[in-house]
Formats: C-alpha cells, sequence, structure tokens
C-alpha cells in the first residue's frame, strides 16, 4: 500500500504542474488576444474619425450658398477667393504625379525584387536589400529639392525651353525614386516566401531560371506583389514635400508633365502655412480637397485590388 502511495503521489503532482501550465498558457493566451484586438478596434476608430472629422469639416464648406457640387466637380479653376471651385485643377496635377512615379518605380521595383529573390546570392541579397532600403529613410524634403536642383537642370538640357522650372516631370520621376525601395523590398519578401518545391517543379519540367521566375514564382506572390503596388500608389498620391517644392505652387489644369501644376497635398501645405480664419472659406476648402484626396486614394485602391485579383484569376 505504502509503495502505491509512493507511485501515485508523482504523477499527480506531475499532472497539476501540466494543469497549471496549461492554466498559465491559457491566461496569457488571452491577454494576447485581447490586446490584438484592442488593437484592431483602435485602429478601426481612429480611421473612422479621420473620416468623420474629414466629412464635418467638409460639410461646411459644402453647405457654403457660393458652392455647389457642378462648381466643384464641373469646373476646372481653383481660386476659392473670388469663388473658382474646380476641384479638377488639383486633381490632375496629382494624378499625372503619381501616374509617373509608379511607371518608374513599378517596373523597376519588380526588376530588383526578381533579382534580389532569384539571381541574387545570399551575401548580395544581405548586402543590396538593406542599400535599397536606405532610400526609404532619406526625408522627403530632400527628395524635393534633389528633384529641383538636380534632376529639373538634367530635364532642361533634355527639353530646353518646354520645361518649365517648376514641373510635374522631375516631382513625378523623384517620387518613383522614393517609392522604389518600397515596392522593391515587399515584392521581394513576397517572391521570397514562394515554396521551393514551385521552383523545383519547373526546373523539372525544363523551365529556365527566367521562366520560372516570370511564369511560376510572379504568379504565385502576385497577392503581395498586389499590396506593395497599392502601398506605392497610397504613398505616390499622399506625398506633399516632393511636389511642394519641385512641382510647382498654382493650381493648373493640365495634363503636360512639362508643365508646373500644384498637387492637392501640395495646396494644403501650402495654404495651411499662411494664417487662416476658422470657418472661413480657405480654410473649409482644404478639407474638402483632403476628403477629395482620401476618396481619389480610395478609388486607386480598390481599382488596384480588383486588378490584382483579376490576374491572380487567370493563374489559379
Amino acid at each position: 500500500m505504502k509503495e502505491e502511495t509512493l507511485n501515485i503521489k508523482p504523477m499527480e503532482a506531475k499532472n497539476f504542474r501540466q494543469f497549471d501550465l496549461k492554466k498559465k498558457f491559457r491566461f496569457s493566451e488571452f491577454i494576447i488576444q485581447g490586446s490584438l484586438f484592442i488593437t484592431g478596434i483602435l485602429s478601426i476608430f481612429v480611421t473612422v474619425m479621420i473620416v468623420y472629422e474629414l466629412g464635418k469639416e467638409a460639410l461646411l464648406f459644402f453647405t457654403n450658398p457660393d458652392v455647389t457640387l457642378v462648381k466643384f466637380l464641373g469646373t476646372t479653376k481653383w481660386q476659392p477667393g473670388i469663388g473658382q471651385y474646380g476641384i479638377w485643377a488639383l486633381v490632375s496635377a496629382t494624378l499625372v504625379t503619381s501616374a509617373i512615379a509608379m511607371l518608374i518605380s513599378l517596373p523597376l521595383g519588380l526588376a530588383s525584387a526578381i533579382y534580389l529573390s532569384e539571381y541574387a546570392s545570399e551575401r548580395a541579397r544581405s548586402i543590396l536589400k538593406p542599400v535599397l532600403e536606405i532610400l526609404a529613410g532619406i526625408p522627403t524634403v530632400v527628395y524635393g529639392y534633389f528633384a529641383l536642383l538636380f534632376v529639373t537642370p538634367i530635364l532642361k538640357s533634355i527639353f530646353g525651353d518646354e520645361l518649365q522650372v517648376y514641373n510635374m516631370l522631375s516631382a513625378g520621376l523623384v517620387m518613383g525614386i522614393m517609392i522604389l525601395p518600397v515596392i522593391s523590398s515587399m515584392s521581394e519578401d513576397a517572391l521570397h516566401a514562394v515554396p521551393r518545391p514551385l521552383r523545383e517543379g519547373a526546373f523539372a519540367m525544363g523551365a529556365t531560371k527566367l521562366e520560372t521566375s516570370l511564369q511560376v514564382v510572379l504568379p504565385a506572390a502576385l497577392s503581395g506583389i498586389g499590396a506593395a503596388v497599392i502601398i506605392g500608389i497610397s504613398r505616390a498620391v499622399g506625398e506633399t514635400m516632393i511636389v511642394a517644392v519641385a512641382s510647382g505652387a498654382g493650381p493648373n489644369f493640365s495634363f503636360n508633365p512639362l508643365e508646373a501644376a500644384e498637387t492637392m497635398t501640395g495646396h494644403i501645405a501650402r495654404i495651411s502655412g499662411g494664417d487662416l480664419s476658422y470657418n472661413s472659406i480657405d480654410y473649409t476648402s482644404l478639407f474638402a480637397i483632403a476628403l477629395m484626396l482620401f476618396l481619389v486614394t480610395l478609388v486607386l485602391n480598390l481599382i488596384s485590388q480588383w486588378v490584382v485579383n483579376k490576374f491572380r484569376e487567370q493563374y489559379e
């Protein structure tokens, strides 16, 4: 009997310790889940409050008797002080500079990502990727003066007098350089995460390195690349200092990248730096522009997501 008791007690102590560890694990897991839930709710709350503040202040602009949706969306001159409310003068410059930036950053970013993921050695990858990501840490105001003082003179020697001192082309090109590390780094991570058996299977079928990279690995990483593109578009549309310094300081409805034009973010930065009285037409117009900027970013992101999903369906 005594021997039997001695054999049972250690087992009971072991079971108790296991139960205690499970209990602690469940409690810590509950804490982690609760923290993640609170963080998610807080993020949604902050987003909703931003949209609420934009909408509330923009409503003051649209309730002005002199402002109508026809003037806002149907005209192309923006000077609220004299009754001209055509938002397209600012939207056009935003779209032109963002398009130029994406035309530069998207192909270069994907090409560098494919090289780092599929062709570069581990040593080269460990050196080149951090060097490329350094570009993301440069202040955007430095990029702005780089566009104005370095890129614009080079473009001036190419296009001559057709290129204005402040222009959308140089701003868009430098914005593309700024966005390049974001697209390259995120795309390279997505490509690098593709399982090795997919590559080996393609090689076993006789595919070359390039065919495997473009026809197997790239489609498999399309969701991650799509996320990189969406973030890149958002960065381009929301960029402020580069366009404020290099693109121009006057609203101009033009799709000619050689001309000066002011983007929505550049206009907000310029006007908000002055003395504006609360509830004035210039003050409330800033929130109307910000709301339009939010909607433009949302629409572009939805279009990008639709394109990515469309291509993903073709590869699945």
